[in-house]
């Protein structure tokens, strides 16, 4: 076993160590588990965080560092300034660790000093413990995450907050004739990562072309629900894309309006993810190639898949559509 699992799901004795779950908050790129550890013979317990990061993928780096820099911000602001140390882990205590600690560090020296120097920071890391900073592909990542944490700046705020901090932002400087929220939105678009041709090579498959509204709204490979109900001989590519909520990963499926040549697509992925819900944010306009893709009573079928009418409720600005999906040739 590469990495066990080394803490209890309830209560589990190590020898003379009790360690007892007491919660557990789950998002989406990351868990936070509070423990209460005590030891045989001492009548002292303490109250131990477990930060898991689950967002790094299994070979290479995060595609982008947003949701590092938050996790790092987390850790940093439910650490108190008299504990003791932190203890970071990897599998091998060295390259994600490594790329954890020099982004920690580069964050304060950006704070306090108003330079950064990753050079020397891994340097010094290495001086105490092999391989941290294991590979290029990690040490380009850190100086992505220390841009965008230079040029963005810690953009979180309480929610209690949002009022007044809005209002700032909307406020117009003379001097430059722009606001804190237009700023804000030039540096957001100046560092989106911008994708490139490999990155989208599926959707850019000469049998996909027609499956696609615009093709310069295209998904990532990396980011894309394959369809499993096998229909002729149709591909199994959508133009959509999994998205993470804020406490779970793949809660969203974000998708085109179907073409016409796309329903049984648009139907098949409805079935194959078990989505119960399906919101929409546009009227139908056939001459826009947005057909209706339901029906209004009675049973339509695309390809396998049977959807049913069951009921319509029309309420104020919402019309709520319950339908009964199933595979027929099952």
């Amino acid at each position: 076993v590469k990495c066990c699992k080394y803490w209890p799901d309830d209560t589990e004795i190590y020898k003379d160590i009790k360690v007892t779950l007491i919660e557990t908050e789950l998002l989406a790129e990351y868990v936070i588990r509070t423990f209460a550890v005590e030891k045989r013979g001492i009548h002292e317990i303490r109250e131990i965080r477990q930060f898991h990061f689950t967002g790094w993928p299994d070979h290479g780096v995060p595609y982008h560092a947003t949701g590092l820099l938050g996790f790092v911000r987390q850790v940093k602001a439910k650490s108190p300034p008299n504990a003791g140390p932190l203890v970071i882990h990897c599998s091998a205590g060295a390259g994600r660790t490594g790329c954890f600690i020099v982004i920690d560090i580069m964050l304060d020296m950006a704070e306090r000093e108003g330079v950064v120097d990753i050079y020397n920071c891994v340097r010094e890391l290495r001086s105490r413990r092999v391989n941290m900073v294991q590979t290029e592909e990690q040490y380009v990542f850190i100086h992505d995450a220390i841009l965008e944490a230079c040029l963005c700046g810690d953009t979180s705020l309480s929610a209690s907050q949002v009022r007044s901090v809005y209002y700032e932002m909307n406020k117009v400087d003379p001097q430059t004739n722009s606001s804190q929220i237009k700023e804000e939105f030039r540096t957001l678009n100046m560092v989106t990562p911008t994708l490139r041709v490999e990155d989208c090579s599926i959707a850019l498959l000469p049998r996909n072309h027609e499956k696609n509204r615009c093709m310069d709204v295209l998904p990532p490979d990396r980011c894309l629900p394959f369809l499993i109900t096998i229909d002729g001989e149709s591909s199994n590519y959508i133009n959509a894309a999994l998205m993470d909520s804020y406490v779970q990963p793949s809660a969203f499926i974000v998708t085109q309006h179907p073409l016409p040549n796309t329903v049984k697509d648009f139907w098949r992925l409805v079935l194959d993810y078990h989505c119960t819900s399906i919101v929409m944010l546009n009227d139908v306009d056939p001459a826009q190639l947005c057909p209706q893709y339901w029906p209004e009573n009675g049973v339509h079928r695309h390809g396998p898949i049977q959807v049913e009418f069951v009921s319509a409720d029309l309420e104020e600005d919402i019309i709520s559509r319950i339908f009964r999906i199933y595979n027929a040739a099952r």
